[in-house]
């Protein structure tokens, strides 16, 4: 999934500038994408509709691999 996820965003951003960070517990996978200020924007999207997608096409994957997923976006320190 993770690599899923880099394909969207790397896609979606036309940037290689970020990282995604990824935790397990229990059968839940949470990934944390850190990206620069200038392209969190572009992850997001207008009213969220682009990281709702990105979430929705997660959820999928995670369905067929019978796991749960969550994706959050941070700017970069």
């Amino acid at each position: 999934m993770k690599k899923l996820l880099k394909f969207l965003v790397e896609k979606i951003t036309g940037n290689k500038d970020f990282e995604i960070q990824e935790s397990e517990e229990e059968g839940r996978v949470d990934y944390m994408i850190l990206a620069p200020e200038e392209i969190v924007g572009m992850i997001i999207g207008k009213g969220g509709k682009t990281i709702k997608t990105i979430r929705n096409l997660l959820k999928v994957r995670a369905t067929l691999e019978k796991k749960a997923v969550s994706v959050s976006v941070a700017p970069k320190a």
